[in-house]
């Protein structure tokens, strides 16, 4: 097949083959009413395809060229200096909390007992970190129709061990950054957003528009299939803090002091001449570890569908933003029964979902048994009030390792009165107006 080909010549065709393959195997079906409608779901072409192949071909396998490529490109379109591709979303939140434990850090350094704020509502590997190290989450409640922290009751989460604040943008909406930033500032605290959900999304900052992820002091992404864009599995770390970059790296990649990439050696000229710790002077450098880290990298055929992704990721929002425009502008008219989800002030969202409180009188269960049963997907706010979950159960019955300001009275509503609906790129209007009709008849008389 390849008798007399250079290999480009050969690697050029394989990726002709794959868009062909796609062409033929890959490309959906046009919707019609009664299908099935996701929350979410992949949205890709066959640019994916030829950029996996491409790779495969290489047969480098861990991070190469598309790595360097993706982490480029997403620092440049977060509007940061730094990225680290790491294997999930879940790792992401990992490492980032993980690095501000790090000796390098000084007295900001957390440490075992010390606190850090976040919320009860929403993907628990926001918080499992701070557990497993050892530090103490602090909850606060949520306000309702935005889902994100009540800033105003920061200052009574304060106390003397307080030393980070690590919160989710709900479902692409952007939290009050404005209070959150100024309250970290004010009290020298770190600010970790938990971007997974949010990618895409903008706040203006002191009249100043700037992308979710780089106004904290840490970023993270998750490119799970469901998320604004993905490779499968994946994630991302980043900042425009060189220090803590430095400290992700060496975490990411087995907590090694040693920068050089896989396959790379003697980047800084000192490998054999110097002292570390109390290793015999001129120890291997690639082998000395100032962390207690991990493996979590990714590989390049992950990166090599991502950097394609990165391509669509404007298209992907501004479908995101329109197709949660036109459901909320046919649900209004249930204003009555159910209240519909408002973008934070000053902020512009890239929507992940779009998230509904049922009010008083109204069945959240019938509901959402109704649209289940008619093929609409839905999907509760993930933890709902993670206090209440089975993996908190010794803590909770011990009245040990975590506290929490006020009852989280919205917190609980949103768990037993809230849902949502997905909003992603690939659905067409024809599938929003089903589920806006869908949820009319739901909730009719």
């Amino acid at each position: 097949m390849f008798e007399g080909k250079t290999e480009a010549e050969a690697r050029e065709e394989m990726r002709s083959l794959a868009e062909e393959y796609y062409l033929t195997f890959h490309q959906k079906k046009e919707y019609q009413e009664g299908d099935r409608i996701s929350y979410a779901s992949r949205v890709y072409d066959a640019q994916e395809m030829k950029n996996l192949v491409d790779s495969a071909l290489e047969f480098w396998l861990t991070s190469g060229r598309y790595t360097d490529q993706f982490e480029q490109k997403l620092a440049e379109y977060i509007g940061v200096r730094h990225c680290a591709l790491v294997n999930s979303g879940s790792s992401a939140n990992l490492l980032a909390f993980m690095a501000l434990t790090s000796p390098l850090l000084g007295e900001r350094r957390v440490q075992r007992g010390d606190e850090v704020i976040t919320v009860a509502a929403g993907f628990p590997t926001t918080v499992t970190p701070f557990l497993q190290y050892g530090a103490v989450p602090v909850f606060v409640d949520l306000t309702i129709p935005q889902y994100n922290i009540d800033a105003s009751r920061l200052e009574d989460a304060l106390s003397e061990k307080t030393k980070a604040v690590m919160i989710a943008h709900t479902l692409g909406n952007p939290f009050d950054l404005k209070a959150v930033r100024e309250f970290c500032d004010r009290h020298k605290l770190w600010l970790v957003e938990d971007n997974c959900d949010a990618l895409g999304s903008e706040y203006c900052l002191d009249g100043v528009w700037k992308r979710t992820g780089s106004i904290g002091d840490i970023g993270t992404s998750s490119f799970y299939p469901p998320h604004h864009m993905t490779m499968g599995e994946g994630g991302a770390v980043y900042t425009d803090n060189p220090l803590l970059h430095k400290i992700i790296r060496s975490m990411r990649d087995w907590g090694r002091d040693c920068m050089c990439a896989s396959g790379q050696d003697n980047l800084c000229g000192h490998r054999f001449d110097r002292q570390y710790g109390e290793l015999p002077l001129g120890y291997d450098h690639k082998y000395v570890y100032s962390h207690f880290g991990y493996n979590l990298k990714a590989t390049d055929l992950q990166a090599a569908v991502g950097c394609a992704q990165l391509e669509k990721l404007p298209e992907f929002t501004k479908r995101r933003r329109e197709n949660f425009a036109r459901l909320k502008e046919q649900l209004s008219m249930l204003e009555g029964k159910l209240i519909l989800p408002e973008a934070q002030k000053d902020a512009n969202p890239s929507w992940f979902g779009f998230l509904i409180t049922c009010r008083e009188g109204v069945d959240k269960n019938q509901a959402v048994s109704y649209l289940e049963g008619h093929g609409v997907q839905t999907r509760m706010l993930f933890s709902g009030n993670l206090i209440k979950q089975p993996c908190f159960d010794e803590l909770r019955k011990a009245k040990a390792g975590y506290r929490v300001i006020g009852d989280l009275e919205n917190t609980d509503r949103i768990m037993e009165r809230s849902f949502w609906v997905g909003v992603y790129p690939g659905m067409t209007d024809a599938m929003i107006d089903y589920m806006a009709k869908m949820l009319k008849e739901a909730l009719r008389g």
